[in-house]
């Protein structure tokens, strides 16, 4: 299959290509020139199968045609060592638990899965020098990428966050690990940080001197695996009997996961509707209201990770639905959560239902209360990362301290090592090539 840059000004790539470049010649986001479906038989067959069959179902439909079908399975069986469960919060309404991975974040899946494919790609085309794969943070992806890509031959992983603006621990799960992968502190915003990678993928003297990689949702090994989880959501409601009449909520920031789960969609996965809940960073919301997308510079909330203010994958979504607004806000609708309003809702689903939710999918839970499902109706939303990880918040909303699970108390016990640097492109661009 060959994929396409939303931009439409760079010519076709390989999987191989799209993967191993991450952003198309002329900036845009790949895009693969058709969207395989899967029969109704074999969705309503899913809730026979585990979550490795059910990955494996999906990743074959997209990626089968471009590699050996033996070693796609070897990297969904390595990728897929945890589970992705769905529990009921409060009547018709369910989580989807996607913190049981390494970083105890949804990006984990996506992250090993790419970690992996970017390998296989590199040992096939027979690549002698360092793959450099830089990453923009505004929270878990750093982490989610670290640890996914550490120790793996011939990569280096260059973690851009900003400085002061992810919670410690999240610092600590990539700051903290050396061998391969460099934390880079940035005196700026989430948005200062993706303009960097964006600059240094278009400048030509970087990638003639580098070979240049993204591991952030812009490349398509990142974002088209999170479609599995969203089929083995629906496994695990279907054998509940609930998933007919499905309404999707996802916590969302740079609109990756919202993107997996629209492709799932197409796959013919019965969603719907889905729900992208945002903070205070709403301009995906402006655009359903308005049909106008006006980026803004990010703030900062509680919800950090959602923090984005110019999200790279919007262009994927318009470009899956032709850039027509009304056929987007017939299956997306939108919500807007205040700090204020996020706390609330982590305060009374922990007295009320014995839940702890993290301030991002608090966002998810609340959209769905607010929409008041009818009879018949099922709500699930993304739990994207396990409370512990913003700790200080959620004990400071709570007055209960979260248990910090053994796997991030590992993470805390190492010694930060990042490089601080200011948000102008050309002091990168000299960071990087001191490290050719």
């Amino acid at each position: 299959m060959k994929y396409y840059s939303t931009n439409r000004q760079a010519p076709p790539a390989s999987l191989e290509e799209a993967v191993i470049r991450g952003l198309a010649g002329d900036g845009g986001l790949y895009m693969p020139e058709r969207i395989p479906t899967l029969e109704a038989a074999a969705i309503r067959s899913l809730k026979d199968k585990s979550f490795h069959e059910i990955a494996d179902r999906v990743a074959q439909a997209f990626f089968g045609e471009d590699m050996d079908p033996d070693a796609l399975t070897a990297i969904v069986q390595d990728t897929l060592s945890f589970d992705t469960p769905v529990v009921q919060v409060d009547g018709a309404i369910y989580s989807l638990e996607l913190f049981h991975g390494p970083t105890l974040a949804f990006k984990d899946v996506g992250a090993r899965f790419m970690a992996r494919m970017l390998g296989y790609f590199i040992r096939r085309k027979g690549i002698d020098r360092e793959v450099n794969v830089l990453v923009a943070t505004s929270g878990d992806t750093g982490g989610a990428v670290a640890n996914g890509f550490l120790g793996i031959p011939r990569i280096r992983v260059f973690v851009l966050y900003p400085g002061g603006k992810v919670s410690p621990i999240q610092e600590c799960q990539f700051a903290t690990l050396g061998q391969n992968i460099t934390a880079v502190e940035i005196d700026g915003t989430f948005d200062d940080c993706q303009a960097l990678v964006k600059a240094a993928f278009a400048d030509g003297e970087l990638n003639r001197r580098l070979q240049l990689t993204s591991a952030n949702s812009i490349n398509v090994a990142r974002f088209l695996p999170q479609s599995f989880y969203y089929f083995h959501a629906f496994a695990q409601l279907d054998r509940a009997g609930r998933a007919g009449n499905l309404t999707v909520c996802v916590p969302s920031g740079n609109f990756g996961n919202l993107t997996a789960g629209l492709f799932a969609r197409r796959m013919g996965l019965p969603v719907r509707q889905f729900i992208a809940a945002n903070n205070r960073n709403d301009v995906f919301l402006e655009y359903l209201r308005t049909g106008i997308y006006t980026p803004r510079p990010s703030v900062a909330t509680l919800a950090n990770a959602m923090d984005v203010g110019n999200p790279s994958n919007f262009a994927r979504i318009l470009d899956l639905y032709g850039h027509d607004h009304a056929a987007i806000i017939q299956q997306v609708a939108g919500c807007r959560y205040t700090d204020e309003q996020i706390a609330a809702t982590v305060r009374e689903v922990c007295r009320a239902h014995r839940y702890l939710l993290d301030p991002h999918g608090a966002c998810g839970y609340q959209a769905l209360l607010d929409r008041r499902l009818q009879p018949g109706e099922t709500g699930l939303f993304l739990e994207t990362a396990h409370p512990a990880k913003f700790k200080e918040t959620v004990d400071r909303i709570t007055g209960i301290p979260v248990e910090i699970p053994p796997a991030l108390q590992a993470f805390m016990q190492g010694k930060k090592q990042s490089i601080p640097l200011g948000k102008d492109i050309e002091g990168f661009k000299r960071f990087l090539l001191a490290q050719e």
